[in-house]
């Protein structure tokens, strides 16, 4: 099997890296994370005019790639970059499920999102439900020609800059029934929807969404009632596929700038690669970020197969492991300047370390490749 990248993906790779190997340098991603939008419209609108967004989607939905390759190829390279703008939840995530089940007037929101006009976000995590993508205890009730929303929704990424919500919300079932929760596109000045935002540790922001009493048509379901589980499974699918894409690509600077620093510094006379210790220590790592290359690529190339929740598991869990071997060594063989925020490893290394903690740790997709090994 071939696993070069075809023509077209490795233009959008060699373009997307030149451009930002000289936009996005570490004092302008520090003035970015500084903001109070905590993302940059002016490089987010250059990146949609390169294509970046359009890689994410399908011809049919106005773009021109959207496959599992697609993805890792567009992220691979935001994550060696620690680009912190929402491409994930906007594209991935929000589009995502517009593409999947949207109807014709929903689907003509991707013209927008990919031309860098329009920010959606993925309203569905709930302060009780931790990584259960089944538990809504958000409701939606029909009261005429409206839906009636009311709940709490935690941990909206990106929800301050989007201009539209996609929220989910259980219309029949317990909490953790796998049928009977929808989804509703949802505009964010809607009466009744408040949001309290914060920064995250990594970058970007979020936000605590509440839903009193909002009122949207009945027109605002996306896809069929009561069949939300589905599509979201299947976005966060993608989702999984980018982020460990993404981690592969912040291994990889962390990587280049630890190989960088054990050539430059010097102790007794010599460079500090010269010693041993720190030399098999670096090639461990190496050896441990081509095993992390090899499961982003079986992941990447099993996202529209029958096996794929059970590959995408194996990787997260190989990709989380590895990613904190390589930001704690990287860390370590920096010694205190990798903790300064001045200096580029110390934004990587949080990349990496809180990838993990989104759709799942380590141990939660172990527990899963398990459970569906034995299926």
């Amino acid at each position: 099997m071939d696993f070069n990248l075809t023509e077209e993906r490795q233009m959008l790779q060699d373009t997307l890296r030149r451009y930002l190997s000289d936009r996005y340098t570490t004092s302008a991603r520090n003035a970015i994370l500084d903001s109070e939008t905590g993302m940059s419209p002016e490089i987010w609108g250059e990146l949609a005019g390169l294509g970046v967004i359009g890689a994410l989607f399908s011809e049919e939905d106005g773009g021109f790639g959207g496959a599992g390759f697609d993805i890792s190829t567009v992220f691979e390279e935001l994550g060696r970059a620690g680009v912190v703008e929402p491409f994930l939840d906007t594209a991935i995530l929000g589009g995502g499920m517009i593409a999947a089940v949207g109807n014709a007037e929903q689907k003509q929101l991707l013209e927008q999102v990919i031309a860098g006009q329009l920010h959606l976000a993925l309203a569905h995590g709930e302060p009780a439900s931790r990584y259960d993508l089944s538990r809504v205890e958000t409701t939606a009730r029909a009261d005429g020609e409206e839906i009636v929303l009311n709940g709490r929704k935690a941990v909206v990424v990106n929800g301050e800059a989007a201009g539209f919500l996609i929220v989910s919300a259980r219309e029949h079932g317990g909490f953790f029934d796998l049928d009977g929760s929808s989804l509703f596109v949802v505009p964010a000045d809607v009466p009744g929807l408040t949001m309290r935002g914060y920064p995250m540790l990594a970058g970007a922001r979020a936000a605590e969404v509440s839903l009193d009493d909002v009122r949207v048509p009945q027109t605002a379901r996306l896809g069929a009632e009561g069949a939300g589980f589905g599509p979201l499974m299947d976005v966060v699918a993608a989702a999984n596929v980018a982020l460990v894409a993404e981690t592969l690509g912040a291994m990889e600077t962390a990587v280049e700038l630890t190989r960088q620093y054990l050539l430059t510094r010097h102790q007794f006379g010599r460079p500090i690669g010269s010693f041993q210790a720190l030399q098999h220590r670096f090639a461990d790592m190496l050896i441990e970020l081509e095993q992390a290359r090899s499961a982003v690529i079986n992941a990447a190339g099993h996202l529209d197969s029958q096996d794929r929740d059970r590959q995408i598991a194996a990787a997260r869990n190989l990709v989380s492991r590895v990613g904190r071997l390589v930001a704690e060594e990287s860390i370590q063989m920096h010694g205190g300047i990798a903790m300064t925020q001045e200096y580029e490893l110390a934004h990587i290394a949080k990349r990496i370390v809180m990838a993990d903690h989104r759709f799942g740790d380590a141990d939660y997709h172990l527990e899963r490749f398990i459970a569906l090994s034995a299926a």
